[in-house]
């Protein structure tokens, strides 16, 4: 125990030391993060360079302290290239595809050094504990497993210190979970990736100073992944914990994965194409902040961690007591209504009405965002320069005509009142 306490504060304290250099460095390189849609949250350029520190920390624990075994050198190549390809992506903006191709390519590095999911328990009393898959349904499940965890990690990248706080929540739930079934590596690079992100939190957490960008997301999905999978041999309880544990822990990133696919083909847009339907978004709707919102979601993923501990130790009723209880409150979060098309994105009209009047008086899209809300709560869409410029023009020729036909009325009342003068004498 005190061996990991050691890891944890060693990966710690080097993301600790190291975020601040890549804060400075990231512009230097061009790593920096421009709000140019409506999608994003924040208003200024913002470093996304962080994957560094969490990579350094944890490499350098896993480097240091664990022994040099086939599968963690399987994990620490793979791994590093996962990382790379964050950080090509972070530079250069890779296409989707790309990047997919690269996810597959690690997946398979990890199915070579025998990192896979060969097999699946056997939940009833009658047959056998185990059920062993053929090669290629164990290479397709391996892959579906890590190109699934590492996306949803990075879809859910969205908020100030989300992923970070989510993944670092994940981290410990595995760790403690390992560490009860004895299998002690595993339980060490979850304890040393839970610092290295705890570490970068203190500068991600809202205001953020510096983002993760793809280089962390995609790692920390991936590393979640591929170190859930060590170790897997024939037991039942082995291949419960690569796979249920894993499931339950980040059921919040894989439903708001899940969900953002099916709403995406029943829209009938691409299944990579961004959007602010995620789950995130639709708490934020509330009118909630930022800070609100991902403290909101922690106590989700707390409570699925909670679950998934639970359910390691066999007790069911109270794992499905939990699991319900976040599920409603996600399904709760999910009836905000959020309009979308092309070129807007605003809150929906029944969601306005539902706000109390002084929330309604204030303004809910900063900057070029296409919706007002003012005057009592009615929705005005914003002038654009040039109309409010023309406005301008309109109402000072308007002034100056008034002007000018006022000054003829006041001269016309002064002539008269003469002609009646000079009547009277």
């Amino acid at each position: 125990m005190n061996q990991l306490l050691l890891m944890f504060l060693a990966a710690f304290s080097v993301s600790v030391l190291a975020t601040p250099l890549v804060i400075r460095l990231a512009p230097k390189i061009g790593a920096v993060d421009i709000p140019k849609d409506t999608r994003r949250v924040h208003t200024k350029p913002m470093p996304r360079f962080g994957g560094m520190a969490i990579f350094l920390g944890t490499m350098f624990v896993i480097l240091l302290f664990l022994p040099k075994e086939e599968q963690l050198w399987g994990i620490v190549l793979s791994s590093t290239l996962m990382y790379g390809i964050g950080v090509a992506d972070d530079l250069r903006s890779l296409p989707p595809k790309v990047k997919l191709l690269g996810q597959i390519i690690c997946a398979t590095i990890l199915y070579i050094f025998s990192i896979r999911i060969s097999m699946m328990g056997n939940p009833f009393p009658v047959g056998p504990s185990v059920f062993q898959f053929p090669m290629a349904v164990s290479y397709m499940a391996t892959l579906v497993w890590v190109v699934g965890v590492t996306n949803a990690v990075n879809l859910i990248d969205g908020l100030d210190g989300l992923a970070a706080g989510v993944c670092t929540i994940a981290c410990l739930s595995i760790a403690y979970t390992a560490y009860l079934h004895e299998r002690l590596t595993t339980c060490s690079i979850m304890s040393a990736l839970a610092g290295a992100c705890m570490g970068f939190l203190i500068f991600n957490f809202n205001p953020a100073k510096i983002f993760m960008g793809d280089s962390g997301s995609l790692y920390l999905g991936y590393m979640l992944a591929s170190v859930s999978l060590m170790g897997d041999k024939p037991l039942k309880s082995t291949t419960v914990l690569a796979t249920i544990i894993p499931i339950c822990v980040l059921a919040l990133p894989l439903f708001d994965t899940a969900y953002a696919i099916l709403r995406r083909l029943l829209n009938h847009r691409p299944i990579m194409e961004a959007d602010r339907g995620h789950l995130h978004h639709r708490i934020m709707a509330i009118g909630w902040g930022q800070r609100r919102t991902v403290l909101t979601l922690y106590c989700i993923s707390g409570v699925m961690g909670v679950a998934a501990i639970l359910i390691s130790l066999d007790m069911f009723i109270e794992t499905a007591a939990l699991v319900i209880i976040a599920l409603t409150l996600i399904f709760i979060f999910l009836d905000n209504d959020i309009v979308e098309n092309s070129d807007q994105v605003t809150h929906s009209p029944r969601l306005l009405n539902e706000w109390p009047i002084g929330r309604k008086n204030e303004i809910v899209k900063r900057e070029n965002r296409s919706l007002v809300v003012k005057d009592g709560g009615e929705a005005h869409a914003p002038v654009s320069a040039d109309k409010g410029a023309q406005g301008r023009a309109a109402q000072a020729k308007a002034a100056a005509a008034g002007h000018s036909s006022g000054g003829r009325r006041a001269n016309n009342r002064r002539r008269s009142k003469k002609q009646k003068g000079t009547g009277r004498k």
